[in-house]
């Protein structure tokens, strides 16, 4: 009877440990929706098809690579730099695909971060063979050093102390700000430097920049509520159970931990925009402050006093700021200040841990073990930007190469809803594309034909404008706002 009633109460703690990380899962899923509707109303209303269905498309990609490789390089048996079993899932333990979907999510993330920073003018051949490279290698192989029990960073060194007593050091990163956040700013970066800024964006013989205003600022807000929303789950999450002694706590504070730190870093940023930046009480950059203050707890939430987040999230707002206004001053064009939140986010996070970690920081402890840890920490981050930025520069050289990276200038100019996609997002009657002219003349000669010969003018008028309009390009309605230098 005993017996029996162990056996009960284990299975419903798997059972509740499944439904736990599914549920996560999911929420975290809905962040693909956050990121969709942020990006679609930080671009121009000729574009928001293009980045709607990029976006969109980041789930369906990683849903396949990352279940035919993703997982296995990950997760699967191997060493202690891959790994090669599972493959499609193959032979995974039913009691696993739990712990697959939440991960599979990550993945998911990881590739969706890049796509702000490309707006606007990648091609969307390119963009599907980043999303494949990221998702089925590039962050499963680093996701295995940090998070696999055989991964070399999760399992760390061993060390003697002064006293003589051998201690284990590793790197540490709960929930990504390194593995994840850090990973994809700077597959960001990359792709933004060699992609090149939009057009019109920087004038370097006036050492202007030009700011290209989003369409909807409702839209992009919107999107970033849900990301807001998802980030709870996205670290809460990453605890991976619920049952375990300790879990629950865990979770709580990492909910906690996140908001605190995304609150003090948004409004950090919003008066360090009203201080230092256009003297505006920005929503957009405040929206971007919290979240880079959420991205920078990521990798320590679960241990953090809450006193360390209020710190974090000051640190987070200040290297938002700094990055994005870096990148500005290299004319490198990041329509949605990705590399600030995510790589700017990334990088306070996993350093600060080697300084707040409760007993094992070096405020808590100055030592040699304290030491190491910053160390670790430094060679973790430094090996997952490494391996990123070698990889994606060769990714995205050689689509730059063969001429594959960037849409045309007539294309970028004329927005690629309507050429690309065939779907504006928009009624043509609602915002400038380029196409009113032609349909006026079109409508006009319409009604000038008269007889039979109405069917057969109007087919010819239109298949002429329909290849005109393949080489026509189109202002677009936004009013750019031009800033100094």
């Amino acid at each position: 009877m005993m017996n029996l009633t162990e056996n009960n109460l284990q299975d419903l703690k798997d059972n509740v440990d499944q439904i736990f990380v599914v549920l996560m899962g999911i929420i975290v899923m809905l962040m693909q929706a956050g990121f969709a509707f942020l990006e679609a109303g930080s671009v121009r209303s000729k574009n928001t098809t293009n980045i709607l269905i990029k976006n969109l498309l980041d789930s369906f990609v990683a849903g396949i690579t990352y279940w035919i490789v993703g997982y296995t390089v990950a997760y699967g048996k191997g060493n202690s730099f891959i790994g090669w079993t599972y493959w499609a899932s193959h032979d995974l333990p039913l009691s696993s695909f739990g712990i697959y979907f939440f991960q599979y999510t990550f993945a998911a993330t990881a590739a969706t971060i890049v796509s702000g920073a490309l707006a606007e003018r990648c091609e969307f051949m390119a963009y599907i063979v980043y999303s494949i490279v990221i998702t089925g290698f590039i962050y499963p192989v680093v996701s295995r050093w940090a998070w696999d029990p055989a991964g070399w960073l999760f399992v760390g060194g061993v060390y003697t102390g002064d006293n003589g007593e051998e201690f284990n050091v590793n790197y540490q990163d709960y929930a990504g700000s390194g593995a994840v956040h850090a990973l994809g700013g700077v597959a960001a970066l990359v792709g933004a430097a060699l992609l090149g800024p939009r057009k019109g964006r920087f004038s370097k013989q006036n050492k202007m920049a030009v700011t290209l205003r989003g369409h909807s600022v409702p839209v992009a807000a919107f999107g970033g509520f849900i990301l807001l929303f998802g980030f709870l789950a996205f670290n809460g999450g990453s605890q991976l159970d619920l049952t375990g002694e300790g879990s629950a706590v865990a979770v709580s504070l990492s909910v906690v931990n996140t908001m605190i730190s995304g609150s003090v870093s948004a409004m950090i940023s919003l008066l360090m925009n009203r201080v230092f930046g256009d003297s505006k009480w920005s929503l957009l950059k405040t929206l971007n402050g919290a979240l880079t203050g959420m991205v920078a707890t990521c990798s320590g939430c679960n241990v953090y006093r809450p006193w360390s987040c209020a710190i974090l999230g000051l640190l987070g707002a200040g290297a938002f700021k700094l990055t994005a206004f870096t990148l500005e001053k290299l004319y490198i064009d990041d329509p949605l200040d990705v590399v600030g939140v995510h790589l700017g986010g990334g990088i306070i996070g996993v350093i600060a841990l080697a300084f707040l970690k409760p007993e094992e920081g070096i405020i808590f402890q100055q030592n040699r073990k304290s030491a190491l840890f910053l160390g670790w920490q430094i060679l973790g981050l430094t090996t997952i930007i490494v391996w990123t930025a070698g990889l994606c520069f060769i990714m995205f050289g050689i689509l730059k190469l063969f001429d594959k990276l960037r849409v045309s200038p007539e294309l970028e100019e004329k927005g690629l809803d309507i050429p690309k996609h065939g779907e504006n997002a928009y009624p043509s009657e609602a915002y400038g594309h380029g196409w009113e002219k032609e349909l006026e003349e079109i409508l006009q000669e319409i009604e000038s034909i008269k007889g039979d010969d109405l069917k057969g003018n109007l087919t010819k008028r239109i298949g002429q404008h329909i290849n005109k309009s393949k080489y026509v390009s189109a202002p677009s309605n936004e009013f750019p706002e031009v800033n100094p230098h």
